[in-house]
């Protein structure tokens, strides 16, 4: 239970994929840019993230590739589904995202996308790809653990 003053989160979607593909390196909460529409439907949990990324242009931030679907009772007022949204977050944040992805091989993605309290927040990490041999080597890793949680469980 949350403490009393401490907002209250609520996750409506998550990037699963990308722990899958990306080492993660570093974790950015930013706040998103959104019409009513939109937040209706993310409260309806109709949002797809698997293709996000982040672009840092001319200072702002903005993310492309998530699809929030239309809200079915807003009739003629509803939004765009795949449209670019504007990330909300201070420059100097912005500026240090900036630097560190022009560097190779790094990049921004969407990892959840949840309420905290009632704002919409995205959770974005800095990120490299996954070559297949470490893909491999974290399946294996995540089985041994799971053998070693069943035999423990058994031993009881």
């Amino acid at each position: 239970m949350a403490k009393t003053g401490e907002p209250i989160l609520k996750v409506v979607a998550t990037n699963r994929k990308a722990t899958h593909d990306f080492h993660v390196h570093e974790r950015i909460e930013a706040g998103i840019s959104l019409v009513g529409s939109e937040v209706k439907s993310l409260r309806d949990s109709k949002v797809t993230m698997a293709d996000g990324y982040v672009e840092i242009r001319k200072g702002q931030a903005w993310l492309h590739g998530i699809q929030i679907n239309e809200y079915g009772a807003a009739n003629r007022w509803n939004h765009e589904v795949a449209r670019v949204r504007k990330l909300l977050m201070h420059k100097h944040e912005i500026a240090k995202l900036g630097d560190k992805t022009s560097l190779k091989g790094y990049t921004l993605i969407p990892l959840s996308l949840y309420f905290k309290g009632s704002k919409v927040k995205v959770e974005l990490a800095l990120v490299t790809h996954k070559k297949q041999h470490d893909k491999r080597a974290t399946k294996r890793e995540a089985d041994d653990k799971r053998e070693m949680d069943r035999a423990i469980k058994r031993a009881r």
